[in-house]
């Protein structure tokens, strides 16, 4: 009897404990394994750890387990809601979700039924919004085929040839709204010829800029002050504005499209491990069911995974170089620097002759006269075509990566196409010629350098690129094709050729108003040339590279460019005043002893008494001071903001990183709680046997 009682007790004991922790233990349990992880010791390291097996032994606090459960139910809430494509998990997983969910609808009542799945319907609705307004964007389809066949690098070129066309027709809105609108309802002065098209007009005056197109509303001649002339609201005026607003305009665009790049490019540089497992195990798609977007998905995948073993190597051989290496690697960039300064300072002496010799020499034969027209934007156009291919070579004995590569190409050819323009336009206005409309001959000549700029793309492509392919297709093994090789789309000459006439159209628009309109047209038109020329003519790059940190170049490159166009604004207004000093004359709204100032100065003082003082005290000395304390005291609330987020990020790495720690933590507690319950159960086998021994002894024979 006492041992049945013993054995009774021993039974109960065990069962208890183990309901107890199967039960009442399981909240406090969560809550102290909580308490174990090593993201939370590493925030509380004064905070002494538990073993497993004394969590047993003891009770939960009231505070600890009611603010689990409400973690707890503030998860469930928050996974209820979130989407099942959002959610990582396996399509099974995913399944039952889903029945729950529909099990927890039809337990709650029917109007919170119905304001769930009227939310979920007003989601859907707006993403199916915007993936139809996505897919309207021009070229979209086009970008993803780009993408698919030869990189992100290539579809960067795209989107930004896409993004300077929305540019430029922003800028023809504008020239519409402020120039050339007012123009044509107000009219303008009666004594101006009307705009007729005969007796010495030609073709040859669409190239040149000259005869009819110098009449017409192209360029600054043709707009003179009509019947709208009131003080504050003439031509003059809105011609100003107009011209400003586009330079302003466009300021702000580039530079918040650059500051957004490089942050995404900051972010995401070299601080960020990639996670290859990722894009290898579940980078694909499985809901496509078409071929050729099986292709093109697969064509993503390959390109990334190129590009990350590319930047790999390339960082493997960097950490491997020697001090001897080192010293020899800087040594042989300083002499190829040299070589680069001195192609340059060949390239500028080039463009004087040019510009001096079109200058000079007369012609009377008209094939003469338009080569001497055009000789120099050919020696620019000459000099940005070959030099670069030059700086290219030079650049791959640099050591480079592939990206930087590029980047150093980039940054050298823009020198280029930036510096051959300026000496160019420094020539032009320093010339000593004296015409009826000098600003019309600087309109011409920024229209021949558009011009050429698209003819010159135009026969690249059809003249060399396209030839060069049909020779590889018919003849490969021919010595020419041989030599020539296959043709890859250089990412750096093309965009180059968009920065340069970008610059183009923002320095001449103040002498040609049109000259965005024109720059729309020839951008399109450059699309489809370029997207011949790369589906048609070339062959993917074997090396690829990111296009995150060129694309915040390319915009970079465009905020040098427009920074030339307002230096040449400026100088356009100061030459104003030093045409009016020496008697030279001049066309446009601003003649006739008119000028920027004065015109402004006239619309000023027309103003009511309190608005010509504040001016004046905003244009004067006297506000440079609270201005500057305006602008450091913006300046040190955009640092202060960007160290702060800085920090966060920061934090939110180190909590990427202790997550991983506390997922195996989490494992390992796992496995040891599974090896004591066996062992608890191994103990309850013991004791029920030992208890039926005690019961029925073995017999002795």
């Amino acid at each position: 009897m006492h041992r049945d009682l013993h054995v009774r007790v021993i039974l109960t004991t065990d069962e208890s404990t183990q309901s107890t922790l199967s039960s009442d233990s399981c909240e406090y349990y969560q809550t102290e394994i909580f308490d174990q992880l090593p993201s939370i010791q590493a925030s509380r390291p004064e905070q002494s750890t538990q073993g497993l097996c004394d969590v047993y032994q003891g009770g939960p606090e009231p505070g600890e387990s009611i603010s689990h459960g409400h973690l707890s139910r503030g998860a469930k809430d928050k996974a209820s809601t979130q989407p099942l494509k959002n959610m990582v998990m396996c399509i099974q997983g995913k399944r039952a979700a889903r029945e729950r969910r529909k099990m927890q609808i039809s337990n709650i009542g029917f109007w919170e039924s119905w304001r769930r799945s009227q939310s979920i319907n007003r989601k859907r609705v707006w993403m199916q919004m915007g993936e139809a307004l996505s897919s309207l964007l021009p070229w979209q389809h086009t970008l993803h085929a780009i993408e698919g066949k030869f990189g992100v690098g290539v579809k960067a070129y795209f989107v930004f040839l896409r993004y300077l066309v929305y540019l430029n027709l922003l800028h023809c809105a504008l020239t519409w709204g402020f120039i050339l609108g007012p123009t044509v309802f107000y009219g303008r002065s009666s004594g101006s010829e009307p705009l007729k098209f005969g007796g010495n007009d030609s073709v040859l005056d669409f190239f040149l800029g000259s005869g009819y197109l110098d009449r017409s509303p192209v360029f600054i001649g043709f707009y003179t002050r009509g019947s709208l002339n009131l003080p504050c609201l003439n031509t003059p005026l809105l011609y100003l504005a107009g011209i400003v607003t586009i330079i302003l305009l466009s300021l702000i665009m580039v530079v918040r499209r650059t500051i957004v790049g490089y942050k995404h490019t900051w972010m995401l540089g070299k601080r960020y491990s990639v996670n290859m497992s990722y894009k290898i195990f579940c980078g694909w798609d499985f809901t496509i069911q078409d071929p050729a977007s099986a292709t093109l998905k697969r064509s993503f995948i390959r390109n990334d995974l190129k590009l990350f073993l590319e930047e790999q190597n390339f960082f493997m051989r960097e950490a491997q170089r020697t001090l001897g290496q080192r010293a020899r690697l800087y040594l042989l960039r300083s002499i190829l620097n040299l070589i680069v300064l001195s192609l340059l300072g060949g390239a500028f002496y080039l463009i004087y002759f040019a510009t001096i010799t079109s200058q000079s020499m007369i012609v009377n034969y008209w094939l003469l006269s338009l080569v001497l027209q055009y000789l120099p934007p050919m020696s620019i156009t000459f000099v940005n075509l070959v030099l670069p291919h030059i700086f290219r070579k030079i650049s791959s004995f640099e050591d480079y990566s592939f990206t930087a590569q590029v980047n150093a190409t980039l940054v050298r050819s823009i020198f280029l196409k930036l510096a051959s323009l300026g000496i160019y336009l420094f020539f032009i206005f320093t010339t000593k010629e004296h015409l009826q409309c000098m600003e019309n001959k600087f309109g011409r000549e920024m229209y021949k350098l558009c011009i050429f700029n698209f003819l010159a793309t135009f026969c690249n492509a059809f003249l060399l690129n396209y030839p060069r392919k049909l020779v590889q297709e018919k003849y490969p093994t021919s010595l020419l094709a041989r030599v020539w090789g296959k043709q890859q789309f250089l990412i750096p000459f093309n965009v180059l050729d968009l920065v340069y006439s970008q610059t183009v159209s923002w320095v001449g628009v103040y002498y040609c108003p049109l000259l965005p309109l024109i720059g729309t047209v020839t951008l399109i038109a450059t699309f489809y040339i370029q997207k011949f020329a790369v589906m048609r003519c070339c062959v993917a790059e074997q090396r690829m590279f990111r296009a995150s940190s060129s694309s915040v170049l390319f915009h970079f490159m465009l905020l040098l460019g427009l920074f030339m166009a307002a230096v040449t604004l400026g100088f356009s207004f100061h030459l104003q005043n030093i045409t009016l000093e020496i008697n030279m004359s001049s066309c446009g709204p601003f003649q006739n002893g008119n000028t920027v100032f004065n015109v402004t100065g006239v619309c000023v003082g027309s103003l009511p008494s309190p608005a010509p003082a504040t001016l004046s005290y905003l244009s004067s000395e006297a506000f440079a001071l609270p201005l500057i304390l305006a602008e450091i005291i913006i300046l040190t609330s955009y640092v202060s903001r960007g160290r702060a987020n800085q920090k966060a990020i920061e934090r939110l790495k180190d909590m990427l990183i202790m997550s991983s720690s506390d997922k195996r933590f989490l494992v390992k507690q796992h496995a040891t709680m599974l090896r004591c319950r066996n062992k608890n159960r191994t103990k309850v086998h013991s004791a029920a046997v030992v208890a039926d021994n005690w019961k029925d002894p073995p017999s002795t024979h």
